[in-house]
């Protein structure tokens, strides 16, 4: 019994020392060659400096941008050219509403007669005098293809906003800087800075 009191003060006396002890400083962790920590990643496409990297891949930009233009400039940090698409898209969907209502105009009224006097010289009564209507089928042809086109208008700007947010997504490591200035005898100079890392 006394043996085992002796122990045990031992232990206790042992654990309170534990306490002023010091980490030892000079130790240092263990050095992972670089190769190592490269290999050992999942995420090997990034390139040498991944901050550089879009927000949104090329393939996503050109799509998002496709869908709806201006989204994907706006992610890009290019919020000139997505209110530029945006505007473009606006006016794009106005006019074709306008055209596809003239269109509609021009066909419900294609067989209409129009009164142009309620008196008849020939007779000398009081009668309507009616004319054809100008709504005929040049006119027609002539608003469908006003629909046509802003259609056209309106899929370009789609096409186009989806390229740019595409390049865009490829060159968002290239800082460049566009300047256009006032050169001698009223020309004008344009010129593009570029910053190579």
């Amino acid at each position: 019994m006394l043996v085992a009191l002796i122990a045990a003060a031992a232990l206790c006396l042992g654990a309170a020392s534990g306490g002023a002890q010091k980490a030892d400083t000079t130790r240092r962790a263990p050095v992972i060659p670089r190769a190592v920590i490269d290999t050992a990643r999942k995420d090997t496409v990034a390139g040498p400096r991944p901050e550089l990297r879009p927000p949104l891949s090329p393939g996503r930009s050109f799509a998002y941008s496709f869908l709806v233009p201006g989204y994907a400039q706006t992610v890009l940090g290019r919020p000139k050219a997505s209110a530029l698409f945006i505007a473009l898209e606006a006016m794009c969907v106005t006019m074709l509403r306008q055209a596809q209502f003239d269109l509609r105009q021009a066909r419900n009224a294609g067989a209409d007669s129009i009164v142009v006097s309620w008196w008849d010289p020939a007779t000398g009564q009081a009668s309507p005098v009616r004319q054809a209507s100008p709504y005929d089928r040049n006119l027609i042809r002539s608003r469908e293809a006003h629909v046509e086109d802003w259609v056209a208008v309106l899929v370009a700007n789609h096409l186009f906003s989806g390229l740019d947010a595409y390049v865009a997504a490829n060159l968002w490591d290239v800082p460049a800087e566009l300047a256009v200035r006032p050169g001698p005898n009223g020309t004008t100079n344009v010129g593009v800075a570029l910053r190579v890392p």
